[in-house]
């Protein structure tokens, strides 16, 4: 998911990675220094459109799960990101990384793999904000999502992850475990609005892939 651009990430922020308070944390995620960026695939890509694969038992624990971990967390922040997902870096595994502020100003940072949204509760609000996403680069869209969402998982070595979020920090949630399905945001727009988001994002996208190369260049120098 695409960070709005009037949310702003705090280092005084209180600070819960994967799901429990730190008292300390910071501007990056330390998995990122150990990363490498990715390319961001983009909307009209087959691995984006279809479901990705549950990570298997074999995989937890694994030099190989963890390096995509790393690999996600540098690449979300190079795209200025809140939340990737691996079919965004081409790759077919159901699991995302995360540092999303809440609409409290708690900044949560962490990563799900095999995520499960729970249904949304009957008395549950949906709230309409602007959503955007690193692989329809530039636009965002004003769509329906519930006021708070809760998300079960794993982290990289097995152990089971509950993760309940409320605002900001709920849509990022729902945004990325819909994207391990298969299901990018404007695949819930109408007609009209869709069609408004891909055409901004076609006006859109160059400036966009010019500020990541800049941003990439700018921590490569350290």
């Amino acid at each position: 998911m695409s960070e709005q651009s009037t949310s702003e990430q705090s280092t005084d922020m209180p600070v819960v990675v994967q799901g429990e308070p730190a008292d300390s944390y910071p501007d990056m995620a330390p998995e990122a220094a150990r990363g490498r960026v990715l390319r961001v695939t983009e909307v009209g890509e087959d691995i984006l459109h279809r479901r990705c694969r549950d990570v298997g038992a074999e995989m937890f624990g694994t030099e190989e799960l963890s390096r995509l971990i790393d690999d996600m967390f540098l690449t979300m922040y190079v795209a200025e990101g809140v939340g990737l997902a691996g079919n965004q870096v081409d790759v077919d595994l159901r699991v995302f990384v995360y540092d999303c502020p809440d609409d409290d100003g708690v900044r949560h940072v962490g990563h799900v793999v095999n995520p499960v949204l729970d249904e949304r509760a009957p008395d549950t609000p949906l709230v309409v904000e602007n959503e955007g996403c690193l692989s329809v680069p530039g636009p965002h869209a004003e769509l329906p999502r519930a006021e708070t969402a809760t998300v079960r998982g794993f982290d990289m070595d097995g152990r089971p992850v509950v993760l309940t979020g409320s605002g900001y920090f709920a849509r990022c949630l729902q945004h990325e475990t819909d994207h391990t399905l298969g299901r990018l945001y404007i695949d819930r727009l109408a007609a009209r609005p869709r069609k408004k988001v891909l055409k901004q994002m076609n006006e859109m996208r160059n400036d966009v892939f010019a500020r990541r190369e800049a941003n990439a260049a700018k921590l490569a120098e350290g």
